[in-house]
């Protein structure tokens, strides 16, 4: 699967979604908005960053921001959805909502030091 292109991202994103008993957001516009950023991040950096948070290009650093990122399972069990909204839990959606603003988890000190990260 091709992680460069919309097809091969949508079907990684699927299957992460289904081997870790997920839903994909059904909203169009965010969906393909956070897949064209995931797409995005991959030609840039390598490697298929959180499109909503600040990566650096160094893949090591960055290590807790591939999708799905580090923070995912633990906020899709405590709000029901990851902090994109790409993953949601199984019963999101009856819950009667379609967006949860999830607080950030990465530490602060880990995104500040990624304003003056280097990439490899």
């Amino acid at each position: 699967m091709d992680l460069e292109t919309e097809l091969g991202m949508k079907e990684y994103c699927n299957q992460v979604s289904e081997k870790n008993n997920w839903v994909l957001n059904r909203d169009d516009q965010t969906f393909n908005d956070l897949i064209e950023g995931l797409i995005e991040n991959k030609k840039r950096f390598g490697y298929q960053s959180c499109p909503c948070r600040l990566a650096c290009g160094n893949r090591e650093f960055d290590r807790d921001l591939i999708c799905p990122c580090d923070y995912a399972s633990r906020d899709i069990n405590e709000y029901g959805a990851c902090f994109c909204n790409l993953y949601l839990s199984q019963d999101f959606y009856n819950r009667g909502i379609y967006y949860i603003a999830v607080p950030e988890r990465r530490p602060l000190e880990k995104e500040e030091a990624a304003l003056g990260c280097k990439p490899l």
